[in-house]
């Protein structure tokens, strides 16, 4: 009797959901290179991801007052923040992560402790000093179609791991590629060395 082989319909899917990835040098070319994605979701059909350590020259209160929301005296630091690259997918849409907070229209729970929102009210929210705790603003986002991530972490083109809310929020963004790291024991010296032996 034959050996059993599992087909690409029936091998087991991974998913992807919520973890980081880190794009591993040499690998991942252009304007994904040295990133960190978080992945918002995972599925059959494809993946959404948003690069979240590299910041652009906008800041949350430049973007705000952009869309002609006032900013009120409560808005505080959220307003120096920098808007995020979060991939060159509608790079003029905007997408915001943040810890569940309130009914936005357009907003999808990511796990218990995180959720994605696409709807001005969440920004309406943040003008007027009463938004969600903790945010991170993104400008476009990374996709994959169907099968295409699992086709380039097959390739070694990403590490992943479990993603990390203080990484995601708190650590300043020239350090969330090496935090990232960090949670696998692995330094960005070590990544380096190995793709010179490639």
């Amino acid at each position: 009797m034959a050996p059993s082989t599992q087909t690409p319909e029936t091998s087991p899917r991974i998913d992807l959901s919520r973890q980081f990835l880190l794009a591993m040098p040499g690998r991942v070319a252009g304007e994904l290179a040295n990133t960190v994605i978080y992945v918002c979701e995972h599925t059959e059909h494809g993946a959404l991801g948003l690069v979240i350590n590299r910041p652009t020259d906008l800041t949350v209160g430049d973007l705000l007052q952009r869309i002609d929301l006032n900013l009120s005296l409560e808005i505080g630091p959220v307003s120096h923040a920098p808007v995020f690259f979060g991939g060159p997918v509608q790079t003029d849409r905007g997408f915001v992560l943040h810890v569940p907070q309130g009914a936005y229209s357009s907003s999808i729970a990511l796990g218990e402790d995180v959720a994605l929102t696409t709807s001005r009210d969440v920004l309406q929210d943040v003008a007027a000093g009463c938004g969600p705790a903790r945010i991170l603003v993104t400008l476009g986002y990374a996709g994959w179609g169907s099968g295409q991530l699992e086709d380039e972490l097959a390739r070694n083109a990403w590490l992943n791991v479990l993603a990390n809310n203080d990484i995601l929020f708190d650590t300043p963004a020239e350090e969330r590629y090496d935090a990232a790291l960090a949670q696998l024991g692995i330094r960005s010296s070590m990544l380096a060395s190995e793709a010179g032996h490639a």
